[in-house]
């Protein structure tokens, strides 16, 4: 059990950068955007651990870029694993660094997009063993489209219901992991999540946008070992249509199918 979580914070210069820890995209940070700044405690492991960054990165399953690009001289990236001083938030002036990777270029370089840099840090922190680490890898990627996609839909269904169990079944492995990292109970970290959804479906927020079978796309991610679900734009497939009053945000999903079954790990 972690006293304090670990937090992840991605900042970009004159680019765009996508930022991943042991081979799990977990967001993007640009000029335009702000910094990335969330927990990243259930994405790490003891000992080594590798970070990168893809500069530039284009939609995802898109490998390159439609032509090479050409540094004007403020292009820079860099992200930190902040550990922080107990009661704090997670910036740099007020939690241990323990961990980080830049990156920056020099005008008039020129490089193909996306450009993956990455190292491999070593956390002195000690956390559980995590069960996604254990799956095997999955080699048939496109044969599990047709068993995501009625899953993801049944899922909507069901919360656009207010009827939030089968996802708390599917997520049941991810819950407990949680509650092993942040030390309350696996039945408050579920009670929790009720909570939230309930309060989004009673304030009517729970009108989901999720993809046709034909559209959505699965990412590949822990190194094969589960599958980000994702629409035709790289968006998360599950998510909520926003308004102009209340913008749309999403839940990623990252999952496992095993025996016709998809289980939430991430």
């Amino acid at each position: 059990m972690m006293e304090r979580l670990l937090m992840l914070r991605v900042q970009a210069q004159g680019c765009t950068v996508e930022a991943s820890v042991n081979d799990i995209p977990l967001g993007r940070a640009s000029a335009a955007a702000g910094p990335l700044c969330l927990p990243v405690h259930e994405y790490v492991v003891e000992g080594g651990n590798e970070v990168a960054l893809s500069i530039e990165p284009g939609p995802p399953g898109v490998e390159r870029g439609a032509a090479p690009r050409v540094a004007d001289g403020t292009m820079a990236a860099g992200l930190r694993l902040l550990l922080p001083r107990i009661g704090r938030v997670g910036t740099e002036d007020q939690a241990r660094t323990v961990g980080e990777l830049s990156w920056s270029v020099p005008e008039g370089t020129v490089f193909d997009a996306p450009l993956r840099v990455q190292d491999r840090v070593a956390l002195p922190i000690t956390f559980p063993a995590w069960r996604w680490l254990q799956l095997p890898v999955i080699e048939d990627v496109p044969a599990q489209r047709g068993p995501v996609a009625a899953f993801l839909h049944r899922i909507a269904a069901d919360m656009m219901r207010g009827e939030f169990q089968s996802l708390l079944a599917a997520s049941r492995l991810r819950l407990g992991e949680l509650a092993l990292a942040d030390r309350p109970p696996v039945a408050e970290v579920a009670q929790r999540l009720v909570s939230q959804l309930g309060g989004l479906h009673a304030a009517g927020r729970l009108r989901l946008l999720v993809p046709a079978e034909d559209q959505l796309l699965l990412r590949p991610c822990a190194h094969g070992r589960l599958l980000e679900c994702l629409d035709a734009g790289g968006a998360a497939a599950l998510r909520p249509a926003g308004t102009a009053q209340q913008p749309s945000f999403e839940w990623p999903v990252r999952l496992a199918v095993a025996n016709g079954r998809c289980h939430v790990f991430r």
